[in-house]
């Protein structure tokens, strides 16, 4: 072959030649991809950039990085900001096993709240697309009045391969997917506060798009900051004034119970921390022997006894219809709240 043949080029393969190429690889996943479109009607485009994002972790993983499907071993989960419920939230995840910690992204505006997700060993950004970019579980934890603007942002790069979560408390589904692509994937997710401890109970409602293995996997993750149930979108708000403002009733009951103690001449901290105590050893009675309260009460109560009196004043002064009322007030804000 002399100079001037070497430097002719090779003819191409056609395109319709199959190419078998190593399981894994750059090529092959590109090649799968272009098939997919074939297949199911993915976009060309789509289709090319997922296989970019599939290709490989570089550097960091932030650019270039792996998302994973739904479900995988290798789930990506990420959080569009970074306040002390997400930090919560990632907190059990990564202390349950449920996810890597390297396998967790969050953005948000400043450093402030990013610090804690990178103690974690999380990876970080000031970029909300990028957090889409990178994992295919999203989790919105911004402010309510934040999350239309956030979500305007993102929708560009919103895929139909996404699971989108809102724990924005009062924005309705309705709302979110009216925000997002109509092939989005979201869901609704109302946490509360001992989530931090993952004792938290969790109530989450499905869009349109939502089928059951997506809410199965993200019932498991949940269930790693506490107790987590599958409700109508209705219960929400009722579970914000039963769960989420309760939190605040419970501490009242509890500081209630140390100080009529300090009353009779306990000591303020050895007070306090009884009353903690029973609190959370008749929760986990409740929880784990199935009792409904009024039988445990029944248990405790003995005719003639301390219990029986101290109910009456209870009685006396209102304590359940109170408690009964404040569900009822925290329920109605929070429903006047979603329909602003």
């Amino acid at each position: 072959m002399n100079r001037e043949e070497r430097r002719k080029p090779l003819p191409c393969k056609p395109v319709e030649k199959p190419v078998r190429e190593k399981p894994g690889t750059k090529c092959a996943i590109l090649t799968a991809n272009r098939q997919e479109k074939r297949q199911d009607g993915v976009s060309y485009w789509r289709a090319w950039g997922r296989g970019l994002w599939l290709a490989g972790k570089r550097g960091s993983g932030v650019r270039g990085g792996k998302m994973a499907a739904v479900g995988s071993a290798q789930l990506r989960v990420g959080f569009v900001g970074a306040g002390r419920m997400a930090e919560a939230i990632a907190q059990g995840l990564i202390r349950a096993g449920k996810v890597e910690a390297q396998h967790v992204m969050a953005s948000a505006p400043s450093d402030r709240g990013l610090c804690h997700f990178r103690a974690l060993g999380c990876q970080t950004t000031q970029s909300n697309q990028e957090v889409l970019q990178s994992c295919s579980l999203v989790i919105f934890a911004t402010k309510p009045h934040v999350l239309p603007a956030v979500l305007a942002e993102v929708a560009p790069v919103v895929t139909a391969e996404h699971i989108l979560v809102s724990v924005a408390a009062g924005v309705s589904l309705s709302i979110l997917e009216e925000l997002l692509p109509p092939y989005a994937r979201v869901l609704r997710v109302s946490p509360n506060l001992p989530c931090v401890v993952q004792e938290g109970a969790i109530v989450m409602a499905r869009g349109r798009h939502i089928g059951t293995s997506e809410t199965k996997l993200l019932q498991n993750l949940l269930e790693a900051c506490g107790q987590c149930e599958e409700v109508p979108e209705a219960y929400v708000d009722v579970h914000t004034g039963l769960s989420g403002s309760g939190v605040a009733f419970v501490c009242t009951f509890s500081e209630a119970l140390a100080e009529g103690a300090i009353k009779m001449g306990m000591p303020s901290a050895l007070a306090h921390r009884l009353a903690a105590q029973t609190l959370l050893g008749t929760a986990k009675m409740l929880l784990q022997e199935g009792q409904l309260p009024a039988q445990l009460r029944t248990d405790v109560c003995t005719p003639g006894g301390t219990t029986i009196y101290g109910l009456h004043a209870l009685e006396q002064g209102g304590l359940r219809a109170a408690t009964m009322s404040a569900v009822e007030a925290a329920t109605c804000r929070a429903k006047e709240l979603s329909r602003k």
